[in-house]
């Protein structure tokens, strides 16, 4: 089983980053937090990376839900949604939220899960 929803696309870092937070938008989300993978590594460990940000996504509607389903499933939110670059080419990815959600044995998550793949899907698709 795939855990993530990805595509290549034809868009720079920064032009894809930008696109990425609109689509999300878009889709009644919002960005919690930020990480810049390149940023940190380089500070960090004195490496070099490839551009990297990992995104972290929330519906505040469909956490509410998943919340009042099950408590503790604040482990596995918000939505991660990662924008990168490998080999000159750029990338954008999200978390399969039902695949995350089957960890947990809660038919009520599926069913909050499958609705927000549907909404992920549609942020990467519009690429």
């Amino acid at each position: 089983m795939s855990y993530g929803i990805s595509k290549e696309v034809s868009l720079g870092f920064d032009e894809t980053v930008e696109r990425v937070r609109l689509e999300l938008q878009k889709e009644g989300f919002g960005v919690l937090t930020e990480i810049d993978v390149k940023s940190t590594l380089k500070n960090k460990l004195d490496v070099e990376f490839e551009d990297y940000l990992i995104l972290g996504a929330c519906n505040p509607p469909f956490a509410y839900k998943a919340l009042q389903a099950e408590m503790e499933v604040g482990l596995l939110l918000p939505c991660n949604v990662i924008v990168y670059r490998k080999d000159n080419k750029t990338f954008v990815s999200a978390i399969d939220p039902v695949c995350a959600m089957s960890v947990v044995d809660n038919d009520k998550l599926e069913e909050i899960a499958q609705e927000v793949k549907i909404k992920l899907e549609r942020v990467i698709n519009n690429f």
